[in-house]
């Protein structure tokens, strides 16, 4: 293999694999950056849900106990859990593809029901009680979505009222609920639900990979385009010139064209090269003038 074809092919396997690690962690980056914009969004909605539950029962409920009659129940008005979910199903038509989820084990509500995915959100939360909130990857319903959740316990003996013995619920709560449709007996301390964020992260992360794949072709491109220049380059002013040189040396090997001198008009190494050369012939021919 000539030195055209070597110099050619180091340059283009160095080429290749620059382009390769380039490619890899531009998608690296391109993904981080996407779930970072996930994390963000989804602890948008999930502290805007949460301040919502929140001033429900501090503000609202309290308030709503006074004014109206004990058995008198408005989920939307007095429950945290319904006042969350009416608020989120509102910014659903805007924002679509979002999901908030309050992911009960035993709900009041059927809707709310933890699926598989969802228990071991919550299991993880029982079991760790230090934990506050989990967040990470994972395909659901056959799409990647970006997740956060926060867990909750029963903390306040006022959620014991709707939640605990039916016999104490509101009238209202079981007309519209019934007894047995679950989200009762409820106890102090008890994990009983998590309340969960999903973004879609498909899109961002087909993003990053087009993006990283466009990067490469574009390099890999870009690296054909140069080896082809590198390599008129050196056929042009190294390899022709090497190859004219080493014939003229063959020649004086073999004592002909003494007389014709060498075109020292190359530069750098292959100048070098051509002078030494042209010495070479000036000694030979006189070498050869004597020996006549």
């Amino acid at each position: 293999m000539g030195i055209r074809m070597r110099s050619i092919l180091v340059m283009g396997i160095l080429g290749f694999l620059a382009i390769g690690v380039l490619g890899f962690t531009s998608y690296r980056l391109s993904l981080n950056n996407a779930l970072v914009e996930a994390e963000i969004k989804s602890d948008l909605v999930m502290n805007y849900a949460m301040a919502s539950r929140e001033f429900t029962r501090v503000a609202q409920s309290p308030l709503m106990r006074q004014l109206v009659e004990p058995d008198r129940f408005y989920p939307e008005l007095q429950s945290g859990f319904a006042t969350a979910r009416g608020i989120y199903e509102e910014f659903e038509k805007i924002y679509p593809g979002y999901v908030f989820r309050q992911a009960t084990l035993d709900p009041i509500v059927p809707v709310n029901k933890a699926d598989a995915q969802e228990v071991e959100i919550i299991q993880r939360f029982d079991e760790d009680r230090n934990l506050e909130v989990q967040k990470g990857r994972l395909v659901r319903n056959g799409e990647e979505v970006f997740f956060t959740a926060t867990p909750f316990s029963v903390q306040h003996q006022m959620c014991l009222k709707c939640h605990g013995d039916p016999a104490d619920a509101p009238k209202d709560q079981i007309e519209i609920y019934g007894a047995d449709s679950g989200g009762y007996w409820w106890e102090m301390d008890e994990m009983v639900a998590a309340f969960i964020v999903y973004v879609p992260v498909a899109d961002a992360i087909a993003s990053a990979r087009t993006m990283s794949l466009t990067l490469v072709l574009y390099g890999a491109g870009g690296i054909v385009v140069m080896l082809v220049i590198i390599g008129w380059f050196l056929n042009r002013d190294v390899v022709t010139p090497i190859v004219r040189l080493a014939e003229r040396a063959e020649d004086f090997s073999l004592g002909e064209n003494l007389d014709e001198p060498i075109d020292r008009n190359a530069t750098g190494e292959v100048g070098v090269l051509a002078q030494s050369i042209e010495r070479l012939r000036i000694s030979l021919n006189k070498l050869m003038q004597r020996n006549r």
